[in-house]
């Protein structure tokens, strides 16, 4: 009796002359496989998404610092402003510091302002789910489905 003869009479092999179980074990390897690629996939996205969060962080907190110095040079200049005030002479020396302050002061608020928004604009466009992995597994998912 020849090969396929025999192959053909007793039913576990396939066409290509591998057993049943030796399929069921390859599937089994390519399952972990696919599963490792998944993981691995997923890692990166998240990865990614945390390195982009910690950026947007990064310029917040620079902005939010610039804010709050030119908040600290906008009240030194009022406090300068204000003790002018009662001056009874005309600009006095410590009136041009003030004015100097408060433009000063009013630049970094600016800055820092832009900055701040800036940087809140990319985080909210930033998704933070893995969608790529999500869309792979719910392939890998209809795919299972189909086959068995």
């Amino acid at each position: 009796m020849s090969d396929k003869e025999k192959s053909a009479g007793d039913g576990q092999t396939s066409a290509a002359g591998e057993s049943l179980p030796t399929l069921i074990g390859r599937l089994g390897e390519d399952l972990v496989t696919l599963l490792d690629t998944k993981l691995e996939l997923l890692k990166i996205e998240m990865k990614e998404d945390i390195n982009a969060f910690v950026r947007g962080s990064l310029s917040i907190g620079v902005g939010g610092l610039m804010v709050v110095l030119g908040f600290s040079l906008a009240n030194i200049a009022f406090a300068f402003l204000v003790s002018a005030l009662f001056e009874k002479t005309q600009l006095s020396q410590p009136l041009r510091y003030a004015f100097g302050f408060i433009i000063a002061g009013v630049i970094y608020l600016v800055i820092g302002g832009i900055v701040i928004l800036r940087a809140k604009k990319r985080l909210a466009k930033q998704d933070l789910s893995p969608e790529r992995s999500l869309k792979e597994l719910e392939k890998d998912k209809q795919w299972l489905k189909r086959e068995l």
